[in-house]
């Protein structure tokens, strides 16, 4: 028979299982819950069951001394779920301790500047759960530890980690069903100390650590049964208003839910030093309770007013499924850049020769002017992302293949901006071949000499394909796993070239909107175009031609050292021949750098 438990009232606050000193305590809000009992558990069954007290709100019940190695639940009716803010799961519980003490060995974050950060959109999982990684630690926190070199070398130096907390079912994890922990399925034990050594690694070599955050829907979890009227945003019916797609939007206007989040978001900075955050569906954070867009969300106001906030990056993607597409606006709530959809649609279109997309063109270039009133570093720029084409399938087809997700084909993006450069799928015509390899290389040199942040998907850099799925969601398989032994290796060099080559030129990382007077634009004929960037020394000359004729382009006065030009098979000169002119063929571009001549 278990020991009597010496209890107390216990507090409201901090929501939860918190130590004071030498007591536990336990609390949870739920404004409709006639009762509620907490659960202790060892093994299966609770060896203890103990009503809660009520404030407000809030149940709590407090604790003088508390046997190790429990579990504990919230008996709700009579279902046991699990507490919202718990920091160790176990299947539908938790436990009843808080982390253990970890050594941070002076860890210092990198603090980039947001003009240097070059962003590795990666899936733990997905980067080392193939046998061809060799790793001792595959598809978790520990192997991404493995690889750091790999992402040394590429030249990135922001990770930035599809979802990390428990989800349900899916593979890509963007339905979760809590926010503040890490999920097992990352970990070989501890998640929560094996993602801090993770982080600690990272930093030690220089590199960010960003969360892709889901703040819009739950994939299930406990909010449903504790208040759905609180947690959810629901019609007048009580039914689910849908502006996810995923079958329930998050009530994130609502004071609880707001403290949620940022209760949430500090957790992850304070105690795993995270350095930032990318949020999914952002534009639901613009809904207020009952979903109407309004002018300014108080959970947007609250996370620009909170100190430990401004200190990270925030990203967000400015729609939602319903609708919504708020390019521009999160950048003037304070430290939030954007992921730029339109800079990807213009890349796309115009790179592909489409008629008429010069001046979207352009200003893709310049970091979107057009959308962004402060700075081009309010752009993230992106040519993939994890939904879509992956870059070299991209160039392959023009049809989504996604039968193997079970939707009969229906799921994915139908509109992609892409060209399979003449036939669907593979092909071993060596013309095509060339073509998409030539296509493939514009992007690079267009995502790395835009001014901005750029971003990279895991595997672009060597020609992973998904084999025309556009939407991998549900995909735990080679369609997602990171290969590594890649049939290209020159592209992995190629890029990396890119990468320190806009490290090293300030031309390409400004802070401020590039003035008239501090570059030329010219753009000759429909699908040519030309830039010159001449605010610092060495000077840049970007030459694209977009069109299915050749192209000459006079080159600007000065002496000019080539050092890309696409129609090589991935060749970088880190200093290459003196060149006067440039003959640039079809779907092709090409890089100058001024030699500087000493007196």
């Amino acid at each position: 028979m278990p020991r009597k438990l010496e209890t107390t009232v216990g507090i409201p606050h901090p929501l939860g299982f918190s130590t004071q000193g030498a007591r536990f305590n336990f609390s949870l809000f739920s404004s409709f819950l006639p009762s509620l009992s907490l659960g202790l558990f060892e093994g299966d069954d609770p060896v203890y069951e103990i009503p809660m007290n009520r404030t407000g709100d809030v149940w709590h019940i407090g604790m003088i001394d508390l046997p190790p190695n429990l579990e504990y639940a919230y008996k709700v009716g009579d279902e046991w779920v699990q507490d919202p803010y718990a920091k160790l799961l176990n299947k539908n519980r938790a436990k009843a301790t808080l982390p253990p003490p970890f050594d941070w060995q002076q860890d210092n974050p990198p603090s980039i500047p947001l003009g240097d950060v070059v962003i590795y959109e990666m899936h733990v999982r997905g980067f080392t759960i193939d046998p061809s990684s060799s790793s001792n630690h595959p598809g978790t926190f520990l192997g991404v530890i493995e690889k750091i070199p790999y992402l040394k070398k590429l030249g990135v130096n922001v990770v930035e980690l599809m979802p990390i907390f428990p989800s349900d079912s899916t593979y890509w994890g963007y339905d979760p069903t809590h926010f503040f922990a890490p999920n097992q399925w990352y970990a070989e034990k501890d998640p929560v100390t094996e993602c801090k050594v993770m982080v600690r690694e990272l930093h030690k070599q220089g590199i960010e650590v960003f969360l892709d955050v889901v703040f819009n829907h739950t994939g299930g979890g406990s909010l449903r049964s504790i208040d759905k009227n609180v947690y959810y945003m629901l019609d007048e019916r009580g039914k689910d208003l849908n502006f996810t797609g995923c079958g329930n939007t998050l009530n994130v206007n609502h004071p609880i839910v707001q403290n949620l989040i940022l209760d949430s978001l500090l957790y992850w900075i304070e105690e795993m030093h995270i350095d930032g955050f990318r949020f999914d569906l952002a534009s639901i954070l613009t809904r207020d309770t009952r979903g109407t867009p309004v002018n300014h969300p108080s959970i947007l106001e609250r996370i620009q007013q909170n100190s430990a906030l401004s200190k990270v990056k925030l990203i967000a993607e400015a729609w939602d499924a319903a609708g919504l597409y708020q390019m521009g606006l999160f950048p003037t709530f304070g430290n939030w850049s954007e992921w730029n959809g339109p800079y990807r649609d213009a890349v796309r279109k115009f790179l592909k020769g489409e008629p008429h997309q010069e001046e979207s063109f352009k200003n893709a270039l310049l970091g979107s002017p057009t959308i962004y009133k402060k700075t081009p570093l309010s752009s993230v720029n992106f040519i993939t992302a994890h939904d879509g084409f992956c870059l070299i399938d991209l160039v392959t087809y023009e049809q989504k293949r996604n039968e193997v997700n079970g939707e009969g084909n229906r799921d994915g993006c139908n509109h992609n901006d892409n060209w399979n450069c003449g036939v669907e799928g593979p092909t071993e015509n060596a013309k095509i071949s060339k073509l998409r390899e030539q296509q493939i290389r514009n992007f690079l040199l267009t995502l790395f000499i835009s001014q901005g942040i750029p971003m990279l998907l895991m595997g672009d850099e060597i020609g992973h394909t998904r084999k025309g799925n556009n939407n991998p969601y549900n995909q735990d398989n080679s369609l997602n796993w990171q290969e590594w032994q890649p049939k290209n290796p020159k592209m992995f060099s190629f890029i990396s070239s890119l990468i320190a080559l806009r490290k090293k030129h300030k031309n390409l990382k400004e802070e401020h909107f590039v003035k008239k007077q501090e570059m030329e634009w010219q753009n000759p004929s429909e699908h040519l175009a030309t830039l010159l960037l001449k605010k610092h020394s060495p000077h840049l000359f970007i030459a694209f031609n977009a069109s299915r004729n050749d192209q000459t382009v006079a080159v600007p006065s000065g002496k000019w050292n080539l050092i890309v030009h696409t129609e090589e098979d991935w060749v970088f000169h880190e200093s290459g021949p003196e060149i006067a002119k440039i003959e640039l063929p079809p779907f092709t571009s090409t890089l100058l750098v001024k030699m500087i001549l000493l007196p």
